[in-house]
């Protein structure tokens, strides 16, 4: 897995181009690619957790404009080893049947 790190800064071409990067990390995360995303509390940056390698994050990031807008930058691009991580529902074993995730 892939972590990447933006940061942000209020500018106006970040808010302009904000509608299409959702609508980009929504397809991401349809097909699989992406786990998890979403901004900082204080929407100073984000976080994307990808389910791929370094080469699939760059391309990730090379087909997104968003990363190179004004008011964007990336501040990491990171392996990742979860420990814990979500069960796929497909996979997770009924409740309370007391078996572990397979």
């Amino acid at each position: 897995m892939i972590c990447i790190e933006l940061a942000f800064t209020p500018d106006p071409a970040r808010l302009a181009a904000r509608p299409a990067h959702r609508r980009r990390l929504a397809d991401l995360h349809a097909r699989g690619v992406l786990v998890a995303a979403g901004p900082w509390a204080d929407d100073s940056g984000a976080l994307l957790i990808l389910a791929t390698d370094r080469a699939g994050a760059d391309a990730v990031l090379a087909a997104d404009p968003y990363v190179t807008t004004a008011g964007v930058r990336v501040v990491a691009v990171r392996d990742w080893a979860p420990l814990l991580a979500p069960v796929p529902a497909a996979s997770a074993p009924p409740a309370g049947s007391g078996r572990p995730p397979s």
